[in-house]
């Protein structure tokens, strides 16, 4: 009996519904990211050559994929491929997969850096940058920014070093690895900061079990965890910013929908700080507490 011609048509298609049963994440276009990955094409070319027959060895490394991912296996860690503000990144396991929900701390920085007199050429600094996409995004979108970009861990380092330099902004990305302020002590210029951005850790210890297993099996726990209460990162990030922080100058970090109350209140602990401000992103969740310094 002659075998099946799988063309792109049919493997999409099949694959959907393999991915509709199994809960995947968005299952068409997860079927698209990996078939365009295995045949090295661009998205557009999968419609162009819809009923292009399939090689031996490309159905082969599909099926494989496909089967990872129906195990809940980020679709990023498989294609090593991320979408950040129109930006697209390298990514590896052990690396924070970039979020759309991350935008909104783009945008409401690059809104202030563009709206705010004396910004003509801020410098910014992005602590836990992971793959590098909050810094990324703010020069690429700014072009006289000067970032300064911070992550602890040295795969983060490895994949954010190779995205700037992928996105020629090597001369305006300052990349250094260590804990927080701490490894501004290797830097020529270690501010201060018109904006310090920062997309920490925020899930609280306890629901970190609770997590979907793409995230909870996949992800890194360093990048996800944030403590009790899942603001121990900002309390560190807030405790020595009124040090970073040139006058006029903002703190913006990315929160959990649901932490808005205990982030405004935690900000009472730290006196220098005026009120702050809670912005929602896209989806109209909570996302991002902005704060200044009092006057």
């Amino acid at each position: 009996m002659d075998q099946p011609i799988w063309t792109i048509r049919k493997i999409l298609e099949w694959t959907n519904g393999f991915f509709l049963r199994k809960e995947v994440d968005s299952p068409r276009l997860s079927a698209e990211l990996l078939l365009c990955h295995v045949l090295k094409l661009p998205r557009i070319k999968l419609y162009t050559d819809f009923e292009r027959p399939l090689e031996e060895k490309d159905l082969t490394a599909f099926r494989d994929l496909v089967k990872r991912a129906g195990e809940q296996e980020p679709i990023a860690y498989l294609t090593c491929r991320a979408h950040f503000f129109d930006l697209e990144l390298a990514i590896k396991p052990g690396v924070l997969i970039p979020r759309p929900d991350s935008e909104t701390l783009v945008e409401t920085g690059l809104t202030f850096l563009r709206h705010t007199t004396g910004m003509e050429t801020p410098h910014v600094l992005d602590l836990c940058t992971g793959s590098g996409c909050i810094a990324a995004a703010m020069a690429k979108h700014h072009k006289t920014a000067i970032v300064t970009a911070v992550d602890i861990a040295p795969l983060a380092i490895e994949v954010a070093g190779e995205n700037f330099k992928t996105l020629d902004l090597t001369s305006r990305i300052t990349l250094l690895q260590g804990d927080l302020y701490a490894a501004l002590a290797q830097a020529t210029d270690p501010g201060p900061f018109h904006l310090i951005l920062s997309n920490p850790p925020y899930i609280r210890s306890a629901d970190m079990a609770k997590l979907d297993r793409s995230v909870r099996d996949f992800e890194p726990h360093l990048a996800l965890d944030g403590g009790p209460d899942g603001l121990t990162i900002h309390r560190r990030i807030l405790a020595d910013a009124p040090a970073r922080l040139l006058p006029g100058g903002r703190v913006m970090l990315e929160i959990a929908f649901d932490q808005a109350d205990a982030a405004k209140a935690m900000v009472s602990e730290f006196p220098r700080f005026g009120q702050p401000t809670i912005l929602k992103d896209a989806a109209g969740n909570n996302r991002v507490l902005a704060i200044s310094l009092a006057s």
